[in-house]
């Protein structure tokens, strides 16, 4: 009985050192692009703070990161924005906050269709084997990571979307109170409120996105044959 114990501690253990990288990956990606986004709309706040950067640690908050290998759902250290900075304030916020979510998509998408290219040549091996599952765990974090930042709880990049529709009164308001809805947040994912529907929300996205990793495999089996 300790045996088994112990083996499924190791294979815990394994399981969340293979969600290491896939999470900095997913993270270091989201971020930059908030700020890439926000440079490009004439906010260059994060490229001074040195935000735009593909060192991980860049990005790193010690909460989010344990909360995405552990549970799925998580986050990293915001990109500084001033929105002043911006010609339409309220839409470039907007869309600042979507280039997040949307460049999680987009690695979903390259991950899986790599995923696919890879699957035939690499599983008959041990280290192939482990390499298919941190491109399957990059995947799937990254859309994890893409839909719980919708949520319309600041900080996340829902609540920036959904205020840029408020009234000004209302917007001013609601963003000086953002800093108490990590709190709520927090709250929420220790409480397991936010467990079901993200989890339904996220196997939604990746049922549809698995098409991509058909499109690999088939590529290779094209080439194979």
């Amino acid at each position: 009985m300790l045996n088994v114990l112990q083996n499924l501690d190791w294979m815990k253990l394994v399981d969340m050192l293979l969600s290491v990288i896939p999470v900095l990956i997913c993270i270091t990606v989201h971020e930059c692009c908030h700020g890439l986004c926000a440079l490009w709309l004439g906010d260059d706040t994060a490229k001074r703070a040195g935000r735009l950067s593909l060192n991980p640690i860049k990005h790193f908050d010690v909460i989010g990161f344990i909360m995405l290998v552990t549970v799925g759902f998580g986050w990293a250290k915001p990109v500084p924005i001033d929105m002043r900075r911006f010609k339409n304030p309220r839409q470039g916020m907007a869309l600042t906050a979507l280039a997040g979510p949307a460049s999680n998509i987009v690695l979903a998408i390259v991950m899986l269709f790599i995923f696919g290219l890879l699957f035939v040549p690499l599983q008959a091996n041990t280290v192939g084997y482990y390499v298919l599952v941190s491109i399957m765990r990059t995947a799937t974090l990254s859309i994890s990571l893409a839909v719980f930042n919708i949520i319309p709880i600041s900080p996340l990049d829902g609540s920036k979307v959904l205020f840029s529709f408020l009234p000004d009164e209302w917007y001013y308001k609601l963003m000086r109170y953002e800093r108490y809805g990590m709190l709520v947040l927090v709250l929420l994912t220790m409480t397991d409120v936010l467990s079901k529907p993200l989890g339904f929300l996220t196997q939604n996205v990746y049922d549809k996105l698995m098409v991509f990793a058909q499109w690999g495999m088939d590529i290779t089996a094209h080439f194979i044959t």
